[in-house]
C-alpha cells in the first residue's frame, strides 16, 4: 500500500513543551481523514508538523521521500494549507487572495498563465465566491472570508489538503457545501485530511485519527464500531454514537 504522508515516531513542541509523543500515521490517496479529540489535545499540531510547518522530530515523509529533501517550491505543489485565522492583506481583491494559491506553479515574478487563471476561477466557483472576485477581502464577512481563503488552497491543486478548522464562520448550507468537496476531492484521488471539533461532520470522512493527550488514541475507518468506542472513550462517554437516516451522528450524554 502506498502513503502519500507519513509520521514515525513523531515529536514536536509548541511554546517549549512537547505537544506529540512520538505519533506514528500513514496517510495515503483518495480517502479523507479527519483529526479529532478533546480540547488540547494536540489535533492542530499534529496537522502543522505533518505539513512541516513546526520544528519536530522523528520522520516525516512525503510520497516516500523525507520531507526535508523537498525543495520549498516542491513541497508547497504537493500539500495545500488552510490554518485556522488564515489572515492576508485586507486591500487585495478576493480574485488576488486566490491568486496567491498558484505562487508555486510560477516562476519568480512570472505573470499568471492561462492555467493559474483557470485554476483560481475553479476555485472561486468551487466555494461559491466568485460573484464577489472583484471585492476587497475587508468587504467580506468572517464566513466569506474563509470560503476565499479555502478557494485559495484548493487554486493550488495540490495532491494533499491539509485543512484546520474549515468550517469556522461557515452556515449550516456552506458546511454541507465543503463536506460535499471534501468528498469530492478525495474522490479524484487526492489525501484529505481535515481537523474538526464538530464530531458528526468528521464522522463523514472515511476515517478517524483520534487524538489524547499528544498520542493516537485510535486510528479507524469513521464506520468502524471500534472507531466509535474509541471517540466516546476520549470524550469521557459524554457522546454516543449513533446511526441517524443513513449516517452516523454524536449526541450528548
Amino acid at each position: 500500500m502506498s502513503f502519500t504522508l507519513a509520521a514515525r515516531d513523531l515529536h514536536a513542541a509548541q511554546g517549549g513543551v512537547e505537544v506529540l509523543h512520538g505519533v506514528a500515521l500513514q496517510l495515503m490517496a483518495g480517502r479523507w481523514t479527519s483529526i479529532v479529540g478533546p480540547n488540547g489535545a494536540g489535533k492542530s499540531t499534529l496537522l502543522k508538523a505533518l505539513a512541516g510547518l513546526l520544528p519536530s522530530t522523528g520522520e516525516l515523509l512525503l510520497h516516500g521521500r523525507p520531507l526535508a529533501d523537498w525543495r520549498s517550491r516542491e513541497r508547497a505543489r504537493q500539500i495545500a494549507w488552510l490554518g485556522q485565522n488564515e489572515t492576508a492583506a485586507d486591500d487585495l481583491s478576493v480574485y488576488d487572495v486566490v491568486m496567491l494559491g498558484r505562487l508555486p506553479h510560477r516562476a519568480w515574478l512570472a505573470a499568471p498563465s492561462e492555467a493559474d487563471h483557470a485554476a483560481v476561477l475553479q476555485a472561486l466557483r468551487a466555494t461559491h465566491a466568485l460573484d464577489w472576485q472583484a471585492r476587497p477581502l475587508a468587504r467580506l464577512s468572517g464566513g466569506e472570508r474563509q470560503r476565499v481563503l479555502l478557494a485559495r488552497a484548493l487554486a493550488v491543486q495540490a495532491p494533499i489538503v491539509l485543512m484546520d478548522e474549515p468550517l469556522a464562520n461557515l452556515d449550516p448550507p456552506h458546511q454541507a457545501d465543503w463536506l460535499a468537496m471534501a468528498r469530492a476531492l478525495a474522490h479524484e484521488g487526492r489525501t484529505v485530511v481535515s481537523v474538526l471539533h464538530e464530531l458528526p461532520a468528521a464522522l463523514q470522512a472515511d476515517a478517524l485519527v483520534i487524538v489524547e493527550r499528544g498520542r493516537i488514541a485510535h486510528h479507524g475507518a469513521s464506520s468502524d464500531a471500534a472507531t466509535h468506542r474509541a471517540l466516546e472513550s476520549v470524550f469521557a462517554q459524554r457522546v454516543a454514537v449513533h446511526h441517524v437516516a443513513g449516517q452516523w451522528i454524536t449526541v450528548p450524554q
